[in-house]
């Protein structure tokens, strides 16, 4: 058989979009998808896939890599090791953010990241902003200038004495949004309900880890979301509440969509597979720490109401949240500090998650009958890049787009340990969860780089993506 125009062939795997499923050959050419049909011409590479599943490369649109704190603590992951963790968990698009610090020009941040991630990326990448510091050279010149270079969303903070907020500064980033048709992403949490909280728990002595998740308490989380919401109708602009926890944020949410607002909603991992009674530890000691994230996961009554919410439609996009910091090493940079072991609150908040988001979510939804293998793709690729730009070039399998795929062995049982993870990190919080789905070859562009958990590209190949209106938001 002579070779046809295709510089890859990918055979026989029942390809899944979030609409659809069907069995197909998919022909690529230049890094791009040419062909989906029948037994195409020969390429000049064949992937036999049979018995596997064909899905869009995962789009992890909410992780933190190399980002600086306040408190000396060190991040687990820099662009290098982030990515890679990514690409060996079926994702082939990550989107970090740019953390402005106080005092700081947000466009200089913004220059910062891309000389740290440069060269490093094995994955695509797309920032985020931060807005921590809303000067009027911010919201006046650098915020609307950057919206129009293509960085079409940023997060904004209602907690962390450092990041946080106040109400007269939301509302003047909102309007800035509202003119530029961008984006904004809410930590939605009362700072002040926070610390009223872990000023009574101290007093109490009530210091371990797990009390991280009686200072962060859902009714925190409640009352953040629905003063978010009531700002974002004020303004009229389209706001993402991310790492919903339960059932009462959620409520808020749905109050919101039946009054017309554009109100989108992210989960993550953490929610759905563990609870707070995970932060107690072996016996309320410091391994408590390895769960400390904020929001904390809640109890079940809360992982049900997320399913509810998975199902629904509820949740737009299931993202990780990979924030990861080291436990134990290297001393006094990571979780197990002095200063941590003295109080909750002042654990670092983040647990490392981009590599297992996808199996974890596949195993608990799809294989357990929950969600189907459609409404996964929607969550995980489909709707992130919808939601935030990136649509039709990622997020599906079309001619057209990108050659993004993971393919996936629906059938396949791992037990997730750390030592099968490729992050900086050194814990996983998801250590013997057995999962049934697995990534089995990620393809970036056309490019194999990761098979069978090894990573199988030289060097880093990932690129920069530009981002236009988020489709979902201003269609």
């Amino acid at each position: 058989m002579s070779v046809g125009p295709h510089d890859l062939v990918i055979r026989g795997g029942t390809v899944v979009t979030a609409a659809d499923r069907f069995t197909a050959d998919i022909g690529v050419t230049g890094g791009v998808i040419t062909a989906l049909a029948a037994d195409l011409p020969k390429g000049a590479e064949e992937i036999d896939a049979g018995g596997l599943m064909v899905l869009p490369g995962g789009i992890d649109a909410h992780v933190h890599l190399d980002q600086p704190t306040s408190d000396g603590t060190k991040m687990a992951d820099d662009f290098e090791s982030g990515t890679r963790s990514a690409v060996a968990g079926g994702n082939t698009t990550v989107l970090p953010f740019v953390m402005q610090e106080k005092g700081s020009s947000l466009r200089a941040c913004v220059e910062e990241y891309h000389r740290k991630a440069e060269g490093k990326c094995y994955t695509d990448v797309s920032f985020h902003m931060v807005v921590s510091d809303p000067s009027p050279q911010v919201l006046g010149q650098e915020l609307p200038a950057l919206v129009r270079d293509g960085y079409t969303s940023f997060k904004v903070f209602m907690t962390y004495d450092d990041l946080v907020l106040n109400d007269a500064e939301l509302l003047a980033v909102f309007d800035v949004a509202r003119r530029e048709k961008a984006l904004v992403m809410v930590h939605a949490e009362g700072n002040d309900a926070i610390k009223y909280m872990t000023t009574r728990l101290e007093q109490e002595g009530k210091t371990a880890p797990y009390f991280h998740a009686e200072a962060h308490a859902q009714i925190a989380e409640r009352e953040a979301t629905h003063r978010a919401i009531s700002h974002a109708q004020l303004t009229d602009v389209p706001v993402v509440i991310v790492h919903v926890s339960g059932r009462d944020p959620m409520e808020q949410i749905q109050w919101a969509r039946k009054r017309g607002m554009k109100v989108f909603a992210e989960t993550c991992p953490q929610y759905i597979t563990l609870t707070k009674e995970d932060l107690k530890g072996l016996n309320m000691d410091f391994e408590g720490a390895k769960y400390v994230c904020s929001p904390p996961p809640r109890d079940t009554d809360s992982q049900a109401a997320i399913w509810e919410g998975l199902r629904d439609g509820t949740f737009d996009i299931f993202a990780s949240d990979h924030c990861p910091f080291f436990f134990d090493a290297p001393a006094e940079t990571g979780k197990n500090n002095a200063r941590a072991r003295t109080s909750f609150k002042w654990v670092p908040n983040g647990i490392p998650g981009v590599e297992t988001r996808l199996s974890i979510l596949f195993s608990e939804g799809v294989s357990q009958g929950r969600i189907s293998a459609e409404r996964f793709v929607a969550l995980t690729a489909s709707n992130p890049a919808r939601l935030y730009g990136l649509y039709p070039k990622k997020g599906t399998i079309a001619i057209g787009s990108d050659a993004d795929f993971t393919l996936w062995d629906a059938d396949r049982k791992v037990t997730i340990s750390q030592s099968l993870l490729h992050h900086g990190a050194d814990y996983t919080p998801y250590e013997g969860l057995q999962v049934t789905g697995w990534p089995v070859r990620t393809i970036l562009r056309g490019q194999t780089v990761m098979q069978e958990g090894e990573i199988s590209c030289r060097k880093p190949g990932g690129a920069y993506l530009k981002r236009g209106v988020s489709g979902m938001a201003y269609p």
